[in-house]
């Protein structure tokens, strides 16, 4: 089986679909050993000599402007993949081609942009949404990464289940609660981090409810005072402007800005000890595809207080502390006993620890090649 793999993302490993990318050109050739992959790619790309023997490369050239990509996705790359010999195209993200000369198999992580008008403000947005929404439609095959994208999937795109396939998602081996601790002590003088922390990492866009959880440290701060800070990173967007409320705004009402902590963009290296090193990692999302950080700080032995929706559910099993959506007393309440109560932590710890160990990238890419290996073997010849 000879698979095309879009590889628009690989020049951009800090996003979730450039790390989603790099796992799956890493784990392919392992879980399915006759596998070939061939990575196409806009331009010359970095850390193309680390890839395994069976991957090659193709340079398909497209700008790297807006257009450039929507050119790549729906012209390039699927004409590249039938001149390469592939016996089908996949796309690791939500872009694939309208049509192609050969079958074609495309990730839809979430459909945010349908579910949530904010994300699809403007004309532009509302152009791509509806292409990629077409294109969609007319995939040979969906893979998704969570039941509950699978159920927005076949609502919002109106496929039949049969054509989407859940491949969960994994923390990388990295994310640890002691391999690579030498490194903490480093990480904690480089971030001016404090002894004890409410970590949060993610976006600042409202379906992230980060003010949420700035109303609930409010009330941790009062009971702790500054034995406790709340450290928040990521680069500052365009603050009050959709879909991203006034979150310093918000910090300032809540009268907690001198014990909030900004550390700016956090470096992926860095993260298993930003993680390691928190009392608490808190999540207070509204919406997500996944919810990949849920997984990491379990992974790295921190416990978890996240908003109770379907995916959360999903992914954390028993092992993470969950409160209703929008419930900042509750949110209050659930950090407050993390930090007070040892035992909690603990427990909690040890449970996180556990469930994580129920995903990994080998069983994500084996999804995967399974899905991949009956399409090939449908005979389906082209997607349109």
């Amino acid at each position: 089986m000879h698979v095309a793999v879009n590889g628009w993302f690989w020049d951009k490993p800090f996003t979730g679909s450039g790390q989603y990318l790099r796992q799956l050109i890493h784990w392919l050739p392992i879980v399915e050993p006759t596998l070939r992959l061939t990575l196409v790619l806009p331009a010359p790309a970095s850390d193309l000599n680390d890839l395994s023997g069976r991957i090659t490369t193709h340079i398909a050239s497209s700008g790297r402007s807006n257009p450039g990509k929507v050119m790549f996705e729906q012209h390039t790359f699927p004409r590249a993949s039938s001149r390469v010999g592939a016996d089908l195209a996949l796309v690791p993200y939500w872009g694939g081609p309208l049509s192609s000369p050969i079958p074609v198999v495309v990730s839809i992580l979430d459909v945010i942009p349908l579910i949530l008008p904010d994300y699809a403000r403007g004309l532009l947005p509302r152009f791509y949404t509806s292409l990629q929404t077409a294109a969609g439609r007319g995939a040979t095959h969906i893979l998704t990464i969570s039941e509950a994208s699978k159920a927005d999937i076949v609502r919002h795109l109106q496929v039949t289940p049969d054509r989407v396939t859940v491949t969960p998602l994994a923390a990388s081996d990295a994310f640890h609660p002691r391999l690579g601790a030498e490194r903490d002590a480093d990480v904690r003088a480089r971030y001016q981090l404090p002894d004890r922390y409410v970590l949060y990492l993610g976006g600042f866009d409202v379906r992230k409810r980060v003010s949420q959880l700035v109303a609930a440290y409010a009330f941790v701060q009062r009971a702790m005072g500054d034995e406790v800070l709340l450290v928040l990173n990521g680069q500052p967007p365009q603050w009050g402007r959709p879909p991203f409320p006034d979150l310093p705004a918000d910090i300032a009402r809540a009268g907690v800005s001198d014990n909030v902590r900004w550390i700016g963009r956090v470096d992926e290296a860095d993260k298993p000890a930003l993680y390691r090193m928190a009392d608490v990692f808190a999540f207070p999302t509204a919406y997500e595809g996944f919810g990949l950080p849920i997984l990491e700080a379990m992974a790295s032995g921190t416990p978890v207080v996240a908003n109770d929706i379907p995916v959360v559910q999903e992914v954390v099993g028993d092992a993470a502390y969950l409160v209703p959506d929008g419930g900042v007393r509750e949110m209050a309440g659930a950090l407050l006993s993390l930090l007070v109560d040892d035992a909690l932590r603990e427990d909690q710890r040890t449970r996180g620890l556990a469930r994580a160990t129920h995903f990994s990238w080998r069983r994500t890419a084996a999804a995967t090649a399974a899905a991949l290996r009956k399409v090939v073997q449908s005979g389906v010849t082209s997607s349109s």
